[in-house]
């Protein structure tokens, strides 16, 4: 636990110090949330795994814990930092179309849990992941008083209504933002647009999205954006990817096939605000809400999201029709009739030892010691005759 309360108390002190730069745009703004967005980011201590999270990476994003609509390229537990994008443009510039992973976090809607959240899923498939900010703002407070922070399932749509809320009063603009009129916020949250923007975009690529809690809401409304807006886009999208909600059972659109829902043996909080009609994939035995590992019962979202993908690429192999390839035998089958049967040697043969020479183009010469010829043959009896003839 001692990890989880460092990490909470730099982000709180981090948090202080910059409060000066960030009252000086919107200060009756920022000075009336700020103590409701501390409160959120000691929920998403409690709740995520904020422990991988380095100190310094808690200052870098410290000014900026409630920026709805910002992005996050997040890298696995010992890589290089990670790094926030103001919008899609920046993310795309700090190597965004080499991600195809993207992580959106609920509870406290911080960018400490954004990045929490994002580390677990980047340390399960190995590789950096992006995030999306949900943020939290006087949309929020509104919904929060009217119940939608606990039944965000049923009554969170009406945080879009107050939007326009926070547009009034001032709010540093992220991600989406600078394509959305007062008009779409109304519709739709700039969360929600920023992560539809990011699928739609055609330099990206997605084939992996993971929320948490109300992080699957906000998925689930920008994919029936796409459908509704772009079909196409969205049937590209629902062929590659993978859908896995953590904590909370929410409606998809139908095209997307696969989709994973986990969720707590023990987590009445996500069951209260999941669709009771849909049914859950994967129980996690005795897992409650939180997915923080320095507290008892979590949801470990590094080994679930590990086991799942594993299993998918396993069903992906076994339905592939590639033809398997020729056996190689081990040594080829050869008639014993065709074979010659090597004669003995004799025992008086004389073997003559090969003596290496110099190397011609770096390989080695054998020399044999040449054989003498053999001796003449007999000449012919008339000739011998002859020649003793001559001798008389």
């Amino acid at each position: 636990m001692f990890p989880t309360a460092f990490t909470h108390s730099v982000t709180q002190f981090a948090r202080t110090l910059s409060l000066p730069e960030r009252i000086q745009h919107s200060p009756v703004r920022n000075l009336t949330l700020e103590g409701l967005r501390r409160r959120n980011t000691s929920l998403d201590a409690m709740f995520y795994d904020v422990k991988t999270i380095t100190a310094d990476e808690v200052f870098y994003i410290s000014g900026c814990l409630a920026a709805e609509g910002a992005i996050l390229i997040v890298p696995p537990t010992g890589g290089p930092p990670l790094t926030l994008c103001d919008t899609i443009d920046d993310f795309v510039i700090g190597g965004g179309r080499m991600i195809d992973t993207l992580v959106v976090a609920g509870v406290g809607s911080s960018a400490l849990g954004s990045a929490a959240l994002a580390r677990n899923v980047a340390d399960a498939i190995g590789k950096p992941v992006a995030a999306v900010i949900s943020g939290y703002g006087l949309a929020d407070v509104v919904t929060e008083a009217l119940g939608g922070y606990f039944f965000f399932g049923t009554l969170n749509s009406v945080r879009h209504s107050f939007e326009v809320l926070d547009e009034l009063f001032g709010r540093p603009q992220f991600g989406a933002a600078t394509r959305l009129s007062a008009e779409r916020l109304q519709e739709r949250s700039l969360d929600t647009q920023t992560v539809r923007a990011l699928l739609s975009d055609p330099r990206l690529a997605f084939s992996l999205l993971v929320g948490h809690s109300k992080g699957n809401l906000i998925i689930s409304e920008a994919l029936y954006s796409l459908v509704k807006d772009e079909h196409t886009q969205a049937e590209k999208l629902a062929a590659r990817a993978t859908l896995i909600t953590l904590s909370a059972r929410i409606a998809m659109p139908p095209m997307f096939k696969s989709v994973i829902d986990v969720m707590g043996e023990w987590d009445w909080f996500g069951e209260l605000n999941s669709r009771r009609f849909l049914e859950t994939d994967e129980i996690v035995p005795n897992a409650l809400h939180h997915t923080n590992t320095d507290l008892p019962n979590h949801l470990p979202v590094t080994e679930v999201v590990q086991k799942i993908m594993a299993r998918a690429i396993n069903r992906t192999a076994s339905n592939t029709n590639e033809p398997l390839p020729a056996p190689v035998l081990a040594s080829p089958v050869v008639d014993q009739a065709s074979v010659p049967v090597p004669q003995p040697v004799p025992q008086n043969a004389i073997l003559q030892e090969a003596q290496p020479m110099a190397t011609i183009d770096g390989a080695a010469a054998i020399a044999i010691e040449p054989v003498p010829p053999p001796p003449p043959a007999d000449k012919p009896a008339t000739a011998r005759r002859a020649s003793r003839s001559r001798k008389r």
